[in-house]
């Protein structure tokens, strides 16, 4: 008969070869003082909490309210997005992101690894939703051409620095109630999210 302790330790090994390995921190941004938390994932250095930097104009609070960007930062224009990360980080490229997704299994799976978990901030949630990159992505919506928001709670959108032509840059995706999470390419001057990587 196999021991307890043999079979606790067994089950601690499993899931802690289950987990991603990676580190936290926290970065303060010298121009405002904001403080973020960072996670190290497969050597890569990402805030992980979405870029919260007023930078002007191309830059917008949900539905021009303050008060939600103490959760979901601000939404930024591509071109205002490469120019608002502080130094030492910048806006990732696309070969970046699909690094991390690949990492994590694909893109069939690497939301559920990457998405904060529960409903305080997605509109619905899955029990597969771990979160255990720590990397905590938040459906923060989006800003359209016309200057109307929308999708707050259900879609987070965060761009890469990446054009696919002159007119539309790539950004990743991730959704309420699904494991899933793509690259595509949108039109530049519409508002989405960020995520800086460390230098």
């Amino acid at each position: 008969m196999k021991s307890p302790y043999l079979i606790a330790s067994v089950a601690v090994l499993l899931v802690s070869m289950s987990l991603v390995a990676q580190t936290t921190g926290t970065f303060t941004d010298s121009r405002d003082g904001k403080v973020y938390k960072t996670v190290t994932v497969n050597a890569q250095t990402w805030m992980a909490e979405n870029l919260a930097y007023k930078a002007g104009s191309g830059c917008w609070a949900y539905n021009n309210d303050e008060n939600n960007v103490k959760d979901y930062g601000y939404l930024y224009s591509w071109k205002i997005a490469k120019q608002a990360a502080p130094a030492g980080w910048h806006l990732p490229t696309k070969e970046e992101l699909l690094k991390l997704i690949d990492y994590l299994g694909g893109e069939s799976v690497a939301g559920d690894k990457l998405k904060e978990a529960g409903t305080k901030h997605w509109y619905k949630t899955t029990p597969s939703v771990t979160n255990e990159t720590n990397f905590g992505a938040l459906p923060g919506g989006y800003r359209n051409e016309k200057g109307e928001f929308y999708a707050l709670g259900l879609y987070g959108g965060y761009w890469c620095s990446t054009l696919e032509d002159s007119d539309r840059a790539h950004f990743i995706l991730f959704y309420t109630n699904t494991t899933r999470v793509d690259i595509s390419y949108v039109d530049k001057n519409l508002g989405y999210s960020v995520r800086c990587i460390k230098d």
